[in-house]
């Protein structure tokens, strides 16, 4: 079967493809990253060793739901498919998670309510990324994937630099916040839920309306499910004869895995460590996406000269020196120097990995193959957050906690030294 999108779209159609990054990200830094996070460690459960744990243990719980998931329903949608109606519902489930986070008061018996949603939440928001990346490829020639990639990855973090600075002037740091919110429920921090889901719903809709999707096949769901998987196991069978391409998803599965977690628990650590309050995490917020999206958009450039693999080991490089300093950083200037240069190398680790997935994605099999791409992102991604817990819990520690991330970064490089980025991989 031979499925391929509409070559070349209209620069509008590119436009409404990489607004959706602009739309998701405030979910990553107002819910997982900088706010929720550290409202749900330090307002509901009140600890922020315990917090940090159930954290983590949440992040790992949806990061293995979508290991399992995701490659089969990529295989199902490439059988059938369109990609946008599995965007949409994607897209929806992200939104009613992280509107119905307004919810969890400041009190331990909303424990259970703030984690049920995150995870509903966050496993919406990860396979919205799925289909999203999966239509890259159809859109723009090969020789502009990176900077297109990086371009969204880059508006992504304007995107959620913007919906930081709104969280913190009209809600965070405001004396009497909109819409009357009660400071003393926590309501003006616990906005960030909605606002995230609205920003979410709004921004999306120009990919809905502009970018063109792939025509129906007619298939039949039945025969698009069990067709999808055949397919999947075709697929899968191939990938033990495909050195280079298993190679490269192990080695970014590993260095993804080092985001993944700084990520999770990124605000958590400033929080504890260094007694940062929620405003200031969000400041520090505001300065990592602005780097982070000023890396991204000038590293797709030299994505599309030098080539993704050489790209993204400048990236990694880059992520272990600045995390190694951010982690043993004696003080909180220190803290804020290299988690601001960190920034500069985590939108190219991610923008180059999508690009040079989309060089080696066979056309046919391009939403499958993201599938297995988020797989291998998540396949170990619960890892992360939960030794960052562990740790953190028999050490007492957060910084022996975080620093599970620098081995992440080291071993990852080293496997993407043996990378090859001129090999396709055929059509199984």
């Amino acid at each position: 079967m031979t499925q391929t999108g509409p070559k070349l779209t209209t620069t509008r159609g590119v436009v409404g493809w990489a607004l959706y990054d602009w739309a998701n990200s405030p979910f990553t830094t107002l819910v997982v990253t900088f706010v929720f996070s550290v409202y749900f460690s330090l307002g509901i459960v009140g600890d922020e060793i315990r917090g940090t744990q159930l954290w983590g243990n949440a992040v790992s719980i949806s990061a293995l739901i979508i290991a399992v998931l995701a490659p089969i329903l990529g295989a199902i949608s490439d059988a059938g498919g369109p990609r946008k109606p599995w965007l949409l519902g994607f897209t929806a489930l992200c939104v009613v998670g992280s509107a119905l986070l307004w919810g969890a008061g400041p009190e331990e018996r909303f424990i259970a309510w703030a984690l049920i949603w995150f995870v509903i939440a966050n496993v919406g928001f990860e396979f919205g990324v799925v289909f999203n990346n999966a239509m890259l490829p159809d859109l723009v020639p090969q020789a502009r994937l990176g900077r297109w990639s990086g371009w969204a990855w880059g508006l992504g973090y304007i995107g959620g630099l913007a919906a930081i600075v709104v969280a913190l002037v009209a809600f965070v740091q405001a004396d009497q916040p909109l819409f009357g919110l009660d400071k003393d429920l926590q309501e003006h921090v616990r906005i960030v839920g909605p606002l995230a889901a609205l920003w979410l719903a709004v921004f999306a809709i120009p990919l809905f309306l502009w970018t063109p999707d792939r025509p129906r096949t007619g298939t039949p769901l039945a025969r698009q499910i069990s067709g999808g998987l055949r397919s999947l196991s075709t697929t899968l069978g191939h990938l033990r004869s495909q050195s280079n391409i298993v190679q490269f998803l192990i080695a970014r599965m590993l260095y993804t895995d080092g985001l993944i977690t700084i990520f999770a628990m990124g605000g958590l650590f400033a929080a504890g460590t260094f007694g940062m309050e929620i405003e200031q995490v969000l400041i520090f917020g505001i300065v990592l996406n602005l780097t982070a999206g000023l890396g991204a958009a000038g590293f797709g450039w030299i994505d599309d000269w030098i080539g993704p693999k050489r790209t993204l080991l400048i990236s990694v490089a880059g992520l272990l020196i600045t995390a190694s300093g951010a982690v043993l950083a004696p003080t909180t200037t220190w803290f804020w120097v290299f988690g601001s240069a960190l920034g500069v190398f985590v939108g190219p680790a991610q923008a180059a990995s999508r690009s040079m997935m989309a060089r080696l994605a066979p056309a046919a099999h391009r939403t499958e193959f993201f599938g297995i791409y988020a797989l291998t992102g998540k396949a170990t991604a619960f890892m992360g957050p939960a030794l960052v817990a562990s740790i953190t819990v028999a050490t007492n520690s957060q910084r022996w906690g975080l620093s599970i991330t620098l081995v992440f970064f080291l071993v990852g490089g080293v496997l993407l030294l043996g990378v090859r980025e001129d090999v396709a991989t055929p059509t199984p």
